[in-house]
């Protein structure tokens, strides 16, 4: 499953989803995780209200099942849940790599149902793929 992080650093989640400098994203499997990509949103970000500033942001996590942010507006938090990503505030600037530690160790034990919720999206991605696959093959 994929899992993104609202950055200005791509260390530790320690941005405002709309004001992120970064979205760093990652794969995550009970075997481990693995660095996928980093989206760069560049400096003039803090336009409160500016809803255009979330389409890039949106479109670079569209795959995702898991948002971690520091924090989010409530319009930004509708369209992530819409987009049936699950958003996590993180309360203190936390580095991502610990994030995923925990996050790695709940998948190899019982994961919470909002967790189990999270992964079959990723299923239903990989479904879609190959049902596509078979209709055009």
């Amino acid at each position: 499953m994929k899992v993104a992080f609202a950055t200005q650093d791509s260390q530790q989640v320690d941005a405002h989803f709309g004001w992120a400098r970064h979205i760093a994203v990652y794969d995550v499997d009970v075997e481990g995780c693995r660095f996928v990509q980093t989206f760069d949103f560049g400096t003039d970000l803090a336009e409160d209200g500016n809803e255009d500033k979330l389409a890039p942001k949106l479109e670079a996590i569209r795959d995702c099942a898991i948002l971690y942010v520091a924090a989010i507006g409530g319009s930004g938090a509708a369209r992530v849940v819409a987009m049936k990503i699950h958003p996590i505030k993180v309360p203190q600037p936390e580095p991502i790599l610990d994030i995923l530690d925990k996050l790695h160790d709940v998948l190899k034990g019982t994961p919470p149902p909002w967790l189990r919720k999270a992964l079959r999206k990723d299923r239903e991605a990989e479904f879609d793929f190959e049902d596509t696959e078979e209709r055009h093959g």
